[in-house]
């Protein structure tokens, strides 16, 4: 059993990735560290299409991090540190699992994000929210890469 509040207060969950651990993943390759898992995450966020946005959540999944949409919030929130070669994340395109934009310290921030929004064709209800089932994205699921050549079979090869 875990013991949740130890979980809080020492950052630390077997076989997860968190905010205070995310240089020490015991998940994927050992150099897996923020920039590893931020360029997973940032990957999975340049595939939204323009007019579709995705949850926090959905993208956590995506990149391979189920349960952590809030270290999704945390990698998007870094692109405002001016990391250049991050620049094209079109990080407007996360919405919360309501379909509203996030709150932020910084009020501008979700004006922004709104505006982007509104530009790409995404539209908002009376309430702030966009409507998940019309506009979220729904990734085609990636297939194998198939090797090159002809597999040899029992019968092509003579065996039987």
């Amino acid at each position: 059993m875990v013991d949740n509040q130890s979980t809080r207060r020492h950052g630390k969950h077997e076989g997860s990735v968190l905010r205070s651990d995310v240089g020490r993943s015991r998940r994927g390759d050992a150099g897996d560290g923020p920039d590893g898992v931020y360029d997973r995450i940032f990957a999975v966020v340049r595939r939204i299409p323009i007019g579709r946005v995705a949850t926090y959540g959905q993208v956590a999944d995506l990149a391979d991090l189920p349960g952590h949409a809030r270290q999704v919030g945390y990698a998007l929130h870094s692109l405002g540190r001016g990391l250049a070669r991050r620049s094209a994340v079109p990080w407007q395109r996360v919405v919360n699992a309501r379909g509203e934009v996030s709150r932020r310290v910084e009020p501008t921030a979700e004006l922004a994000q709104r505006s982007l929004l509104e530009g790409e064709g995404v539209k908002f209800d009376a309430r702030g929210r966009i409507r998940l089932a019309e506009f979220q994205w729904e990734p085609r699921r990636r297939r194998p890469r198939r090797r090159s050549g002809r597999a040899k079979t029992a019968e092509s090869s003579g065996s039987a």
